[in-house]
């Protein structure tokens, strides 16, 4: 059998890399995208595709480009994204905006893209890179745990749409990994005398601290190989430290209250 396509957007570096670069190890024929291919002149881990995850046109062509040269196109990747701090009161409209663009509205052409491909084929895998922080409201955070959740959200709808096509859709949720996300993270300005001076500035030294002493981003091209030899996939991955993981298990079966208490508590709010 021929090699699996693999497309995954965001590849240049971080996680992406990271799974980029396991999956051709392991055989898969992988293309990642870029929206700057020039700036990786000696990039060499595989193949990178031009491509902007929040301009439809650029989205169509790089999946064109991709089946043009594969012939085919057996896993997409939706890893791309932007991360962004904030009070939700004090957050500029213009970034609001934009985190959904590229979070939620990029995957979403994504997915639009592939899916008529995937059907001529009769089959095909999505692995959607929400996160463990899209589980929750965090303080701070919200407008990316927002954006984290309604993929999530969608990774749900669309998955029983496209059953009867022999087309996998699946949410992949990351914790804090080692990745250059904070050094591209949107952070709105800590404002002098502002309501939310003191907790939003020790929420922001917290949430670096987290991030500098992430995991290794392997682990998670581990799971992703994991997910792409199952038959068939389950709805959620969570992946990440314990402590992560336990999370999402005590948002399931704690009241509302008494896990708003331990997020209170863990942020020093």
């Amino acid at each position: 059998m021929d090699k699996k396509v693999v497309l995954i957007t965001g590849g240049s570096s971080g996680i992406g890399k990271s799974v980029g670069t396991y999956l051709t190890e392991k055989g898969f024929k992988v293309y990642g995208t870029t929206r700057n291919p020039d700036n990786y002149p000696d990039f060499d881990s595989f193949e990178l595709v031009q491509l902007d995850v929040k301009h439809p046109e650029s989205v169509s062509n790089a999946v064109s480009e991709v089946i043009s040269k594969a012939g085919r196109l057996d896993v997409l990747i939706n890893n791309a994204g932007v991360g962004i701090t904030g009070p939700v009161e004090e957050t500029p409209h213009e970034e609001i905006l934009n985190v959904f663009d590229t979070n939620f509205n990029g995957p979403v052409h994504m997915m639009k893209a592939v899916l008529p491909q995937m059907r001529k084929q009769g089959g095909g895998l999505i692995i959607n890179t929400t996160s463990i922080a899209g589980y929750m409201g965090l303080p701070f955070r919200g407008y990316y745990s927002a954006t984290k959740g309604a993929l999530n959200i969608i990774t749900e709808a669309l998955r029983m749409e496209t059953k009867k096509f022999g087309i996998s859709i699946t949410n992949l949720a990351p914790g804090d990994f080692a990745t250059n996300i904070a050094a591209g993270r949107y952070h709105a300005p800590v404002t002098k005398g502002s309501a939310y001076e003191e907790e939003y500035q020790r929420s922001l030294d917290l949430m670096n601290e987290h991030v500098d002493a992430g995991g290794d981003p392997m682990v998670v091209a581990k799971k992703v190989y994991q997910i792409i030899q199952k038959k068939k996939p389950k709805v959620h991955y969570p992946v990440g430290e314990f402590t992560q993981r336990l999370s999402l298990v005590l948002k399931k079966i704690l009241p509302d209250r008494v896990y708003e208490k331990l997020l209170l508590n863990h942020y020093k709010l």
